[in-house]
């Protein structure tokens, strides 16, 4: 593995260093059937440097594409740092999830496995309440299945807030785009609360789905990435359907300079008419 030329951060208060950029979930790896093609993107990404590998059991079959690599290629697994999710919000289904992720992932451990997609009281409620799926979390991390734990949110800042500032995680995945700078709220009180606690910050959405990029003024995906670690986050994560795809990320990830003030504020000021239409992940406009 190439692990030079692309920056790098500590994950959190005591992790360790992963680059700036990861593969995320989305793109060709949230597909079935796609087995070439998925493979491609992978095998790019560990050629290309990059250490942040994303998925999620309810992200199609984006587990068993990690699989087949990391059981062709256990040396390689333990250079890098694989993450996945439960959205179970019970303890005995978040346990059966996580028994079935290592499985499907031909993997001993995940370096960080994550609460998914928290998005309202109720869900606050059940998670944190006896029985819920915290207590899982809180087990598997004691028991050495997990090394870190985490939650992830893109519907409500304040209830994601919520969760960074009362449950024991060490890492929180949110929207960073320049739509969320023109809105409010996960940028300007959930972020902010992740780093006042010390935790790493996962950056999603960067692109919006491609939905935020804009040929026609100069809005590329190198400048949304660059937008999102222009923020004070860990490590920003894109869904990629091609080896150029990935070959993009890896290249901001290594030549990145950060937006000037001016720039990042411009970049807002562009979105903030549509803001509201574009936050399609919030579902609440």
């Amino acid at each position: 593995m190439n692990t030079t030329t692309i920056a790098t951060q500590l994950f959190g208060l005591n992790g360790p260093a992963v680059t700036r950029v990861g593969l995320g979930g989305e793109g060709i790896l949230r597909t079935h059937g796609q087995e070439p093609e998925a493979t491609a993107v992978i095998e790019e990404a560990i050629r290309s440097g990059i250490t942040y590998f994303d998925c999620a059991q309810a992200y199609a079959g984006s587990e068993g594409y990690y699989g087949r690599i990391w059981s062709a290629q256990p040396e390689t697994r333990h250079q890098i740092f694989q993450a996945s999710k439960s959205a179970s919000r019970t303890k005995e289904g978040a346990l059966a999830d996580l028994e079935h992720t290592l499985g499907t992932m031909a993997l001993d451990y995940l370096d960080i496995w994550q609460i998914h997609d928290v998005r309202t009281e109720e869900d606050l409620h059940s998670i944190a309440g006896r029985g819920g799926a915290l207590e899982a979390f809180l087990h598997a991390k004691a028991s050495g299945k997990v090394r870190f734990i985490g939650v992830t949110g893109h519907h409500d800042p304040v209830i994601l807030t919520r969760a960074v500032r009362e449950w024991p995680v060490d890492a929180v995945m949110m929207p960073v785009n320049p739509v969320e700078g023109a809105l409010g709220g996960f940028l300007d009180t959930t972020l902010p609360a992740a780093r006042e606690k010390g935790i790493a910050v996962i950056a999603m959405k960067v692109l919006g789905a491609s939905h935020f990029l804009s040929p026609q003024t100069g809005v590329t995906a190198e400048v949304l990435i660059r937008f999102a670690l222009s923020q004070p986050i860990t490590v920003a994560i894109i869904g990629c359907s091609t080896p150029d795809h990935v070959r993009t990320l890896a290249r901001v990830g290594s030549t990145f300079q950060p937006l000037s003030a001016e720039e990042n504020d411009q970049l807002v000021e562009l979105y903030r008419p549509y803001a509201k239409q574009l936050a399609f992940y919030r579902g609440r406009f």
